[in-house]
Order: structure tokens, then sequence, then C-alpha cells
């Protein structure tokens, strides 16, 4: 049998396992494992330690270290590319748009996943227009070394052409999976009182836009709220002193970050998921929230409408008449159809992991090839040209 492609993917983040990217690459990690046999060796750029989530067997391993950061290897790499020899990777896979690893030798092609430009879209304040210009720079090195760029949705496609100089390389939209839900926890959060309630989930930071859920519950006043994520930021701070400056503390809770077990349980019990975020890469929590069947209520920005489709409502705007209005019409409209949970449910099943590693392999071959036995029918990946 000739030798298997070499595929470089880089699982760096995996260290930090309990963040976005560290689930992400987590979850293509173990799809890419199950696609590999017989058809590609994959090789995984490591820290110290993250290979105990992974089978022990199956993968070769790179092991991240200082020295092997790009930021050296840059100015090192003119020095030596005379005395390389042939390569011994067919691909390598930068799994994040922070990377701070490439392949030594300059002939690997570099695939490079830029999940979100968010940054771009925060709010402003003093230091802004330079950070941008930095964050800006660092990604724009990691295109022009990229034989091929992907992205989670079709929203951050466009931002990307938008925002970068990508000369003739494709773009490619490749949907990111929804993994099976954790188990529930069997008891009601201590923090949260008897009663419905409406959730949201993210941390505490501006273009969440959670401020206006404020409005809406000020407005609605049989509506509770519970906010699930990281609280000890600025914006946070702010929603605290709001909460209590409108009397609205036993309404309006702050959870602060939450175990795995009591979030499903949140996702299970609430009477809707709210999500007026302002920009978001791909936006989980509406697909977490729609796996249990639950309305939910976002705003018309960025991806979301892309990722929810005509599944959810929409707020048209964010002042408090206009958005209970949406929220109470949707709400009348999902009691009144018995249908609608398992639609949800139904679209939310739709995102599926494996499909996700099916559409990085198309990646793959459209760069190095076709893999030996490996057929891949169908897309839900696409290339935007």
């Amino acid at each position: 049998m000739p030798d298997l492609p070499r595929i470089v993917i880089d699982l760096e983040k995996l260290r930090h396992i309990n963040c976005g990217l560290g689930r992400f690459s987590l979850h293509l990690a173990q799809e890419m494992l199950r696609l590999s046999p017989g058809r590609f060796e994959p090789v995984f750029l490591l820290a110290k330690g993250s290979d105990r989530h992974l089978p022990p067997r199956g993968f070769d391993r790179i092991g991240v270290r200082p020295w092997k950061k790009e930021a050296l290897m840059r100015r090192l790499r003119p020095f030596i590319r005379p005395f390389l020899p042939r390569p011994q990777i067919d691909l390598w896979h930068a799994t994040n748009q922070m990377s701070k690893y490439l392949p030594l030798d300059d002939r690997v092609p570099v695939v490079l996943t830029i999940h979100d430009l968010t940054f771009l879209h925060e709010t402003p304040n003093d230091e802004h227009p330079r950070r941008i210009e930095r964050k800006l720079a660092d990604i724009q090195a990691k295109v022009d070394r990229a034989a091929a760029i992907v992205t989670d949705s079709q929203y951050v496609a466009d931002d990307v052409k938008t925002h970068l100089t990508l000369g003739d390389r494709p773009v490619h939209v490749v949907r990111l999976g929804l993994p099976a839900p954790p188990a529930a926890a069997t008891t009601r959060p201590a923090f949260l009182p008897d009663g419905p309630f409406v959730l949201t989930v993210g941390n505490c930071l501006p273009h969440k836009n959670f401020h206006v859920l404020l409005d809406l519950i000020d407005r609605l006043p049989n509506l509770r709220l519970v906010i699930a994520g990281k609280k000890m930021t600025p914006y946070g701070e702010f929603l605290g002193r709001e909460i209590v400056r409108r009397g609205l503390e036993a309404r309006a809770i702050m959870a602060g970050e939450v175990c795995d077990a009591d979030r499903q349980w949140l996702y299970e019990h609430c009477d809707a998921f709210l999500f007026p975020s302002l920009t978001e890469g791909f936006g989980f929590p509406v697909l977490e929230a729609m796996q249990c069947g639950k309305p939910t209520f976002l705003s018309r920005m960025t991806c979301l409408p892309e990722i929810a489709g005509a599944h959810a409502f929409y707020f048209d705007g964010f002042e408090a008449a206009s958005m209970a209005a949406t929220y109470e019409a949707g709400m009348a409209a999902f009691r009144n159809d018995p249908g609608f949970s398992d639609r949800v449910r139904s679209h939310a099943a739709g995102y599926s992991w494996a499909e996700t590693a099916r559409g990085y392999l198309r990646v793959y071959e459209s760069i190095r090839g076709p893999f030996p036995g490996l057929v891949l029918n169908g897309s839900r990946g696409g290339h935007t040209p």
C-alpha cells in the first residue's frame, strides 16, 4: 500500500477543553480519527497532557513548544529553507485564526479556519483602532500563508472577504456540528427560585446585547430572566448595576458560569431562549436550545438568521415595546403549533460533527487531491468563489 498522506491538525486549543475552541478541537479530532483509517495519517499538534482527551492510538503527535511558534519560525525560515529535506507532511490545518503555529517548511500547504472577526464589531474604545490593526495584520499574515480559508458560516465568509485581502484563495463554508447534549442535572439549580423563566447563555460582553432583555422583562412583569455565563466582566458589572437600579433583582438572575448539567437543565426547563446578540460567528447556544425543542427569539444580526432559518422568531428592533410584541406573538404561535418542538429539534439535528469533518476533508482534497478509499458524496459545506 502506498504511503498515506500525513495531515497535521492544530489541536493546541484542546488544552482549554471547556472553551469554544477547545470543544471544536475535540469534536473535530474525534471525527477525523473515525474517518482516517486506511485513508490518511492524522498528526495532531498538542499541548502537553491534552492527549488525555483522545484515544491512545490512531495518530502521531507534534508537541507544542515555545520555539515552534511562528513568531520565531518566520525569522529562521529563510536561513534554513535551502537545507530542508522533502516535506514529511502533506497538509497543515491551522484550526483557528489565533493559531501561533505554522509549518516550518513553506512548501507545505496550509488550510486556515477563521471562526469570526468579532473584534471588528465590538464597542469602540480609545485603543480600538490600534487593536484592530494589530489583530487584522496578524490574521492577514496567516491568510497570506494559506492555500484555502474555511469559515463556519456564510456571514463570516462575507466578513472575511470584506476585511482581508484574499487574492485568489478560495473561501469554503463548513458549518459546525452539534454534539449530543450532556445529561441534565436532576434538581433545579439552587440559584433559581420556583416558577417559569426565560434563558440566555453567554459571557457578559457588550456584543451579547443582554441589557435590552432588561427592558423586555421590565415591560413584561410576569417574565423572569436567567443569564448564564461569565459575569465578572465590565459589561457584567454594568448589567448588575442596572438590575439593582431598576429593582429587578427578583426577576433578572445573573447565574454566572454554570456546569454542563445545570446549563442543560436550564435549556430543558426554560419557557423560551432569548439571544439578542449583535455579532456571532456561529451561535451554538441557539442550536442547543433548539435541540431541546424550545422557541428561540433572536436578533437578525450577522449569522443568526443563517443558522436558525425559519425555525426562530426575530426581533426587528430592540425597543421594549417591539420586543415584547415579538415575544408574545411568538409564544402564542409556539403554543398553538403542536409540531413546533419536533421541527426545531429536527433542524438542530441537521448540524452533525461527522458532516463537519467530511466538509473539512473535501477542503483538504481540493488542495492535495483525493484520499485513498474515501468517497465524500453530498455536501453541507460549500465553496464561496
